[in-house]
C-alpha cells in the first residue's frame, strides 16, 4: 500500500522533513510524497503542519543566504491550497507539553504532534523513527514506504 492510500481521506499531518523532500526533489522520497502533495494541491486531502515547519524550514536558507530557497518554503507552507500551518497559541502548547510528559517525545515531536491531533488527522507523515505510538494518530514512516531492491 502507498502513501496515498494509507493517509485515506486525511487530514494528514506532515513532518517538516515532508516538505524538505518535497522542495529540494529528495530523489528516493520524492516519488513517494509528489502524489500527496498533488492530492493536496487537487483539493482531495488537506496537510496540516504546525508554524514550526515554517521556522524549521527557513533555517538552512537563512544560513547559507540562500533567499529563493527560504521564498519556495515560505510560499508552499503560506499560500499553498489546501495547506493548513497551525499556529503555537496556548492551547496547542499545553497539548504538546502534555505529549512531551506522557510520551516523552523531544519537544519540536510533540508540537508537531499536537497540531496533528488537534486538527484530527488521521495520520502523520514522517521519517523520524524514534517517535513512539500516538493515541488516536497512525504514525507513517516515509522509509517504509520505500521500494525494497
Amino acid at each position: 500500500m502507498g502513501v496515498i492510500q494509507e493517509v485515506g481521506r486525511g487530514p494528514v499531518g506532515l513532518d517538516t522533513v515532508v516538505f524538505v523532500y518535497f522542495i529540494q526533489e529528495h530523489p528516493q522520497y520524492l516519488p513517494l510524497i509528489e502524489p500527496l502533495f498533488a492530492a493536496i494541491d487537487a483539493g482531495t486531502v488537506e496537510g496540516v503542519t504546525s508554524s514550526l515547519t515554517f521556522l524549521e524550514t527557513l533555517v538552512v536558507p537563512y544560513r547559507v543566504g540562500n533567499v529563493p530557497l527560504g521564498e519556495r518554503y515560505e510560499a508552499l507552507l503560506t499560500g499553498s491550497r489546501g495547506i493548513r500551518m497551525l499556529d503555537l497559541d496556548r492551547p496547542l502548547l499545553r497539548a504538546a507539553a502534555q505529549l512531551r510528559a506522557s510520551l516523552r517525545v523531544r519537544t519540536p515531536d510533540a508540537i508537531q504532534l499536537a497540531a496533528a491531533l488537534a486538527a484530527r488527522c488521521s495520520a502523520y507523515l514522517t521519517n523520524d523513527r524514534e517517535l513512539p505510538p500516538v493515541p488516536g494518530l497512525k504514525i507513517l514512516q516515509l522509509q517504509d514506504y520505500l521500494p525494497t531492491a
